[in-house]
């Protein structure tokens, strides 16, 4: 093994898929797949425990989810390279991605000099999408008027910002909860105190009120 072997971890819920996966990268030069896991709970484990450069993740799986099992793991293994590999193309499982720490996002469907291509980047240092998914990504970026929103509602903490965002955006409590990892609770003491702290009646004037300082192109 040379010291350019890139070590990778699996994490997916489908034994079929997952070790369909593990034997075709094993398979491939300068890939060693070191472990595998079922779940996020899993992958963090592995990743406090065993040697690796990069995390292929899953993001749908039952007890602790991928975007939470890359949260946490890129929190306390800053080197550690996640690529996301699941079904979801929604934008909020995109961003959410990001937001947690992921590198890279590709959806199963990709062939396997895709996926290794990607394997290969995120290790690098890279960031990485999928054609379709970059593609949204890039329209996001252009679309927000950046400098307006990051000057717009000072008085309004970091979550705050998030949840108004995504209201202004039309996503209802359920699905900002979604979103964002929160509690429903989370959410509706959030957009209290968004209203309070805006001045507005309800939620269709601080939609407005967002839209206008250059909220809701999530």
């Amino acid at each position: 093994m040379s010291d350019e072997t890139i070590r990778v971890v699996l994490v997916d819920d489908h034994p079929v898929y997952r070790d369909g996966l593990s034997m075709l990268l094993a398979s491939m030069d300068g890939i060693e797949v070191v472990a595998t896991a079922a779940d996020g709970h899993e992958a963090i484990a592995v990743a406090d425990s065993v040697d690796a450069d990069v995390f292929v993740m899953d993001v749908q799986m039952p007890g602790k989810d991928g975007i939470d099992a890359t949260r946490i793991i890129t929190g306390r293994h800053p080197h550690l390279a996640v690529l996301v590999l699941t079904m979801s193309e929604d934008d909020s499982t995109v961003f959410a991605a990001m937001r947690a720490g992921a590198r890279g996002y590709l959806v199963k469907g990709a062939d396997q000099q895709q996926i290794l291509a990607a394997i290969r980047s995120v290790a690098g240092g890279e960031l990485v999408f999928g054609a379709a998914i970059a593609r949204r990504v890039s329209e996001f970026f252009s679309a927000v008027p950046v400098a307006q929103a990051a000057l717009a509602f000072p008085q309004l903490t970091a979550r705050e910002r998030e949840v108004l965002d995504l209201l202004a955006a039309g996503r209802t409590n359920p699905q900002i909860a979604q979103a964002l990892f929160l509690s429903p609770k989370t959410v509706r003491n959030n957009v209290s105190n968004i209203f309070a702290k805006l001045q507005v009646a309800d939620r269709t004037e601080a939609m407005l009120r967002a839209r206008d300082a250059g909220f809701g192109h999530v």
